[in-house]
């Protein structure tokens, strides 16, 4: 007896049909699409292309016209002439100023920066405890920042610190004959650092504002455990900060470098005495501006657009140690 097997044939793949298979409306609203994507993306392009021009004439541009000014000999007055690496050569190894210039902006930064920020992280600490009109003093408190770079506070520093300003005259009233602030070489350039730890409104704002984000509850959890004031500060306010204090720290340490109203106004455009407020910036505006000599002051924008770069990239290799974001590091 044959016993009968069935077999089932397998079904074909299924076919896409053509696209000339597809329903007319289909395509039509494809190609209505298309066209309207390509029309918004001219208009889009249109609207844009003020800031493009202005990107490429602007900034681009002046770019890359210093890059190549800083290979040259050029004093405004006459054509530059190409002299490849001799203005780098003679600023490292031949310009004392320049490295007096650098050497007074360095511990100007160093100093400056971690005291304003401690201040500004102290004051924001005293603003957070929920006084009353908190907006008001916020506004008051961050008035330094707007003023601090301003030509009128300058000379209004250079006042107070002179021979016979305001600080001797205090001085005078307990027998101290006070020095001439800013005339001092000794102390010239401390006038400055107090000057830009004043500006410390912009980075108390931000601080405040990180500390409002903080949730109380961390606080109460660790005040039932017994943690002190301090002890609160150090494992949850400071960590939890941090990404604040970082971002802070890149900013200040970026406008600190480019610092240049101060040192011109308070030393009368020399950066004295005897060099002490010699800023870099100074430096290089006498080089571009007094002496003439752009393809030198070129050179020096590049190497100071090094420089912050650098140190930015280092503080954000760095930041990985330091940083905390939630529960990473």
């Amino acid at each position: 007896m044959s016993e009968s097997i069935s077999v089932t044939p397998e079904r074909p793949p299924a076919v896409a049909p053509p696209a000339a298979a597809r329903p007319p409306g289909r395509r039509r609203r494809t190609r209505y699409a298309n066209v309207h994507r390509r029309r918004e993306a001219r208009t889009a392009y249109v609207f844009l292309a003020p800031w493009f021009i202005g990107l490429f004439l602007v900034t681009v541009g002046p770019i890359l016209a210093s890059l190549y000014l800083s290979f040259t000999d050029y004093s405004l007055l006459e054509e530059a002439k190409w002299v490849g690496w001799d203005n780098y050569q003679e600023m490292f190894f031949e310009d004392t100023r320049f490295i007096q210039s650098l050497k007074v902006t360095t511990i100007y930064v160093v100093v400056s920066v971690p005291l304003q920020l401690a201040f500004a992280l102290a004051l924001a600490l005293a603003l957070d405890r929920g006084l009353r009109g908190l907006s008001f003093y916020r506004s008051i408190y961050y008035l330094p920042s707007l003023l601090g770079g301003s030509v009128a506070i300058a000379i209004l520093w250079r006042k107070i610190f002179g021979t016979d300003g305001l600080v001797n005259a205090v001085l005078a009233i307990f027998g101290i004959e006070g020095p001439g602030w800013v005339s001092d070489p000794d102390t010239a350039l401390g006038t400055l650092i107090l000057l830009h730890v004043w500006t410390f409104g912009a980075p108390m704002v931000i601080f405040l504002a990180g500390l409002r984000q903080i949730p109380q509850s961390y606080y109460e959890a660790a005040a039932v455990d017994g943690a002190s004031k301090l002890r609160q500060f150090r494992s949850i306010t400071l960590p939890l900060l941090t990404p604040i204090i970082f971002f802070n720290l890149v900013l200040e340490v970026i406008k600190s470098f480019q610092s240049f109203t101060q040192s011109f106004i308070v030393s009368g455009g020399s950066g004295g005495p005897v060099d002490s407020t010699l800023f870099y910036t100074l430096y290089l505006y006498l080089k571009g501006f007094k002496s003439y000599e752009m393809g030198y002051a070129a050179a020096m924008a590049w190497v100071l657009l090094l420089i912050i770069a650098g140190l930015t990239g280092v503080n954000f290799l760095a930041s990985k140690y330091w940083v905390f974001y939630g529960d990473t590091k």
